[in-house]
């Protein structure tokens, strides 16, 4: 058995699929890791959405802040964009099987075996990792449940609070923990957060630096296998920080990740 990660797909099935081929994978035997971010922006975000479903068994998904977009959407649709590539899901005959089974799914997983964990942006640097589970299934709790998901995601957005605090509480609580699981690029040495680009480590704004750049109590001590970051390319400046989102709905790369022998697949999206 082996276990690959793959970066962002975005709705970008045939790449997805080219890279499956050529590592030749076995959904009966291998392992598939997804960092968030299965659908939106790319073509193909239902036919991806189903063929992951019918994998499933293979997987282990964690959700990304478009996953959550969707769900927001699917729930509340005046969040709807004019960009958005989601309304296919939401308008199918089996949407409602794929959202139940996307809202099930983890902001974090954690493997001992692999010493790896699977998160969307990050882990912000003050928290341990029991910490970040912990706060992790705080969200996926509260996901899990169509009606407190439902308020949930209608009040997910927004940028404050943007430093933890024990004390915080209810929603702002609940909103914290998924951006920094799902949004977060730019923090400081005590976690607050920076959305105020999404541009590579050189535009960092005063005062603030990669999440992965502060001295970590998770990164110290594991891997952490991550997306939603393009403009890194793929490079991060921490061995154990494993960027797989190099931009592929952009017209970057697909990368897939072999944990075992560390070894990166990519293919070109030309045409995602």
């Amino acid at each position: 058995m082996t276990v690959y990660a793959v970066g962002d797909l975005q709705g970008c099935f045939t790449p997805l699929q080219a890279l499956l081929q050529r590592v030749q994978f076995d959904s009966e035997q291998d392992k598939l890791w997804l960092v968030g971010d299965l659908v939106n922006r790319g073509p193909d975000s239902l036919t991806t959405l189903r063929f992951l479903y019918s994998i499933r068994h293979a997987l282990t998904v964690v959700l990304g802040n478009h996953d959550l977009h969707l769900l927001a959407a699917a729930y509340h649709p005046q969040f709807l964009k004019r960009k958005d590539t989601i309304a296919q899901i939401i308008e199918a005959e089996d949407g409602p099987i794929l959202l139940d089974w996307l809202r099930q799914q983890k902001l974090l997983h954690y493997d001992a075996e692999l010493n790896s964990c699977l998160v969307h942006a990050g882990i912000p640097p003050q928290w341990t990792l029991q910490q970040a589970l912990s706060y992790a299934h705080e969200v996926e709790h509260v996901l899990r449940d169509k009606q407190t998901a439902s308020d949930f995601l209608l009040h997910m957005y927004g940028d404050e609070p943007a430093q933890w605090a024990d004390e915080l509480e209810g929603l702002p609580r609940l909103r914290l923990i998924t951006n920094y699981f799902t949004r977060m690029r730019f923090c400081n040495a005590d976690g607050m957060l920076n959305f105020s680009n999404k541009q590579g480590p050189k535009k960092a704004p005063t005062g603030f630096a990669p999440w992965f750049s502060h001295p970590s109590k998770v990164l110290a001590q594991h891997r952490v296998i991550f997306g939603h970051w393009a403009a890194l390319k793929g490079r991060s400046t921490e061995a154990n920080a494993i960027a797989l989102d190099t931009g592929c709905v952009w017209g970057g790369k697909m990368t897939l990740y072999d944990l075992h022998t560390q070894q990166f697949h990519r293919y070109k999206c030309t045409n995602c």
